[in-house]
């Protein structure tokens, strides 16, 4: 996995209207945690870690923050605005080499389900898996081959497994199944075909009115 540079601020003031004044600024307050050492309040660039948050992969970072030495971590929790869904804080923690971490890594379902080819929705269930392993095994994500499920078919956590990672989310948790569409669905399709099938005018008088005359 690469390594990606990120420079930041160290932030002393954390007071709310500090805060907010910081992000009218363009500017993203975080906190840096790692395991035995005081945590560390910085502030980075809205336009630098966007890219880092809005991917569907895992970054190992080499964050400097003030003048430092860098730090190596990997972002643990982003807060988004329930309005906007502007990054509006985030969590990172400090990685150590050699030692057993636990990370969150994106899931990336790969291949086409025939079940959907027969009518079936795909349903994920889970978008990231929570995993324990070296650093230095940390993917950017997980692939999860879905060419074999056909209509009411699921894949649960107990179906995957990968080398070097232990998976810590519920074995018995599903990841993603193909449904079948919903009652209401078919209803509605049904109407639809009913109400564009074109309709039959008859013209001219029927049998019953001919033999009166």
């Amino acid at each position: 996995m690469a390594e990606i540079s990120l420079k930041a601020e160290k932030r002393e003031i954390t007071t709310k209207g500090a805060v907010n004044e910081l992000r009218r600024s363009g500017f993203i307050p975080g906190t840096y945690y790692s395991k035995g050492s005081d945590p560390i309040s910085f502030s980075v660039f809205e336009n630098d870690i966007n890219p880092l948050v809005f991917t569907s992969e895992t970054n190992m970072i080499n964050i400097t923050i003030g003048d430092n030495e860098p730090l190596l971590c990997v972002i643990k929790d982003v807060q988004f605005d329930p309005v906007t869904d502007k990054v509006i804080h985030l969590d990172v923690i400090g990685v150590t080499l050699g030692q057993v971490m636990t990370f969150e890594v994106p899931l990336n379902f790969v291949g086409t389900a025939p079940g959907v080819k027969e009518g079936g929705i795909l349903q994920e269930f889970l978008h990231k898996l929570e995993i324990s392993c070296m650093p230095r095994h940390l993917p950017d994500s997980l692939e999860v081959v879905i060419d074999s499920l056909s209509l009411g078919d699921s894949i649960h956590v107990r179906d995957l497994s990968y080398d070097d990672i232990e998976i810590l989310n519920s074995e018995d948790a599903a990841v993603v199944s193909v449904i079948a569409p919903r009652a209401e669905e078919v209803a509605e399709e049904v109407e639809e075909e009913v109400m564009t099938e074109p309709e039959v005018i008859s013209k001219g008088k029927s049998e019953e009115e001919t033999t009166e005359d």
